[in-house]
């Protein structure tokens, strides 16, 4: 008789643990090459000549990206499967990233553009790699790779101006994050190697038939996408201007840069904390509408008791840090299949990143007209009232 092999088992949990950790390290490349642009973005300006409304459509033109691009992800995924898909957007965002830090001015736009395009299809599929793999547990391990996301965020804000005093300049500072991107790509590479997809991104894991009708059809469709683009632009609106709005209030750059950090850093705890107040049910309205009013009293902090700044920064993070997680896991929740979840994540996502790229232009707009970096925070504190009404249907236990 022979003896038992070992080897079988041994390569089983392997491939399950680079299964989870491929995701993982996905989750953290989508974050900080958006994040590390607030903290030196006068230093850009000062550089590139840009006014403060060109620097809004500057830092808006990934999410532009993510708007146009996530609405596509699903052909791709059909004809590729996700796991070359996500394989490809790794490879453009390491070019985006390095072509974004050429000295020239259209190389800045053209490789913001590369950014975008990439990061959506990481946005659109992140979700749909989650419920196909972790079916019952999407919000657990929707919780921890947002938290994963929003970690490398946080890195992404706080050294970026460190970074550029060491490097020589804020264009090496950002180029610099092309590295983990490029060691995501390789052990994405082994990922696609030794892990074969459980389930074609066309195949049902869980209903006999694929849905017929269009998401776009779907009222809850919309709320999801409402919640999704609501929370998406106060989040970005402030990363993008929080550094201007503390400089304007006497805050130096490296203090903002670290305020920026924690404001990320509580969202990681906040994030994974959401997921016990949420855990397995449908029925998310508690969690939907705590985590929006923590973000209506940040902005309301900020504005009428700013010497408490740093704590209602890190209030704001534990608004959006946990909203992300609520918004993703609805997308989740929401789909019977995954062909169904593909397409609400790209309508959420698409459409919800076009309306979030129009916080940081009109928070631009509004500092260029008026000369007050305060009404950034009207702006955000407003949206998060609206997304606190969207919250009490968007959290109902109703199927698109």
């Amino acid at each position: 008789m022979s003896a038992p092999t070992t080897g079988a088992p041994a390569r089983t949990w392997t491939r399950a643990a680079l299964a989870m950790g491929s995701v993982l390290v996905i989750a953290s490349c989508l974050r900080p090459a958006l994040t590390s642009v607030g903290p030196v973005l006068e230093s850009v300006g000062t550089t590139t000549g840009l006014s403060n409304s060109a620097l809004g459509v500057l830092t808006a033109l990934p999410l532009l990206g993510f708007a146009l691009f996530s609405s596509i992800v699903h052909g791709p995924t059909a004809r590729w499967g996700v796991d070359r898909v996500v394989l490809a957007a790794l490879a453009l965002l390491a070019a985006g990233i390095l072509v974004r830090s050429l000295p020239t001015l259209a190389t800045l736009w053209l490789g913001t553009a590369m950014v975008g395009a990439a990061i959506a299809f990481g946005n659109v599929l992140v979700p749909v790699i989650l419920r196909r793999d972790h079916p019952r547990r999407i919000a657990l391990f929707t919780g921890v790779s947002s938290s994963v996301m929003t970690g490398f965020a946080a890195l992404g804000a706080g050294l970026s101006v460190p970074l550029a005093a060491l490097a020589g300049g804020w264009r090496a500072s950002l180029a610099l994050w092309a590295v983990p991107v490029a060691l995501a790509l390789l052990v994405w590479a082994a990922r696609v190697r030794w892990v074969p997809s459980r389930v074609p991104v066309t195949a049902s894991a869980d209903a006999p038939s694929e849905p017929t009708g269009s998401v776009w059809r779907s009222s809850t469709a919309w709320l999801v996408t409402a919640f999704m683009g609501l929370q998406s632009t106060a989040y970005f609106t402030l990363i993008n201007w929080l550094p201007s709005v503390e400089a304007a209030r006497g805050v130096s750059p490296e203090s903002a840069g670290w305020h920026l950090f924690a404001f990320q850093i509580t969202g990681v705890v906040a994030g994974l904390a959401i997921t016990t107040l949420m855990g397995r049910r449908a029925e998310q309205r508690p969690a939907c509408l705590a985590v929006s009013l923590l973000i209506v009293v940040a902005m309301a902090g900020l504005l009428w008791v700013p010497a408490w700044g740093p704590l209602w920064i890190m209030v704001a993070g534990a608004g959006t840090g946990s909203s992300i997680v609520v918004a993703l896991s609805l997308i989740g929740l929401r789909g019977r299949t995954q062909t169904e979840t593909t397409r609400l994540s790209g309508m959420a996502q698409s459409m919800g990143y076009l309306l979030a790229a129009c916080g940081p232009v009109a928070a631009g707009v509004l500092i260029q007209l008026t000369g007050s970096t305060d009404l950034v925070l009207v702006l955000v504190g407003g949206l998060a009232l609206v997304q606190t009404v969207v919250a009490l249907w968007a959290g109902r236990d109703r199927g698109i």
